[in-house]
């Protein structure tokens, strides 16, 4: 149907965006993590509550969360220079795609994390465990559904995310999309890209249900 050159620009647009996708998620998750666990941990209902500390924590995650990505991906560009050299392709948009999902995941991982029934937590407590203990073997144990249920929702919303990076060059299927599929009007590439954006979320929603199905305890 295409020429080879087509064939292979598509094949590199899938490859960058997975690319993007899992490192930036990797990123997110590398601070993300530990940042949903101190808005569980300091909570008012949580292990060791503490106002102030949940007060910073959690405008720091609003804030970001409110600006949107285009805007974002934009504002963090004197970043990414420093980081990766360059403002443009897929490299420079991991950091981007990694800023805004850090916050995105803190607070699916809070969300997750606060669903842990209390019971649980205090007999933890009562056999001695301390806070450290009870965060990763109880806590962090008896949500793995539910995290991981998160980690298949985040990783569908970073990859949309990478699409509209595609904008100012970020590189991938949204990169191939809009130089090929709209500069170029060429809708048979526009449509091949979309469905293959699509796909790739199935892909990631179908391999994450099942995981976290499987480590469902209730069935």
């Amino acid at each position: 149907m295409w020429s080879s050159e087509v064939n292979n620009m598509i094949l590199n647009g899938i490859l960058e965006t997975l690319y993007m996708t899992l490192l930036s998620t990797a990123v997110g998750y590398l601070f993300g993590l530990p940042m949903g666990v101190l808005l569980a941990v300091f909570d008012k209902d949580g292990l060791k509550p503490n106002r102030a500390a949940y007060k910073v924590i959690d405008i720091i995650a609003n804030i970001v969360r409110s600006i949107p990505f285009l805007i974002l991906l934009i504002l963090v560009i004197p970043l990414t220079k420093l980081i990766v050299g360059q403002s443009y392709g897929s490299s420079a948009t991991v950091v981007p795609l990694g800023v805004a999902a850090i916050p995105f995941i803190a607070r699916m991982v809070e969300s997750s994390l606060k669903e842990v029934d209390y019971g649980v937590i205090e007999a933890a407590r009562a056999m001695g465990a301390n806070d450290f203990t009870i965060v990763v073997k109880v806590m962090i144990l008896e949500s793995r559904t539910s995290l991981i249920t998160g980690a298949t929702i985040a990783i569908g919303t970073i990859l949309g995310y990478s699409a509209m990076a595609g904008t100012v060059g970020g590189g991938g299927l949204g990169d191939i999309a809009i130089r090929y599929g709209y500069y170029r009007y060429d809708s048979a590439i526009m449509i091949v890209t979309v469905v293959l954006l699509v796909v790739l979320v199935q892909v990631f929603q179908s391999v994450g249900m099942v995981v976290a199905s499987r480590l469902d305890k209730r069935k």
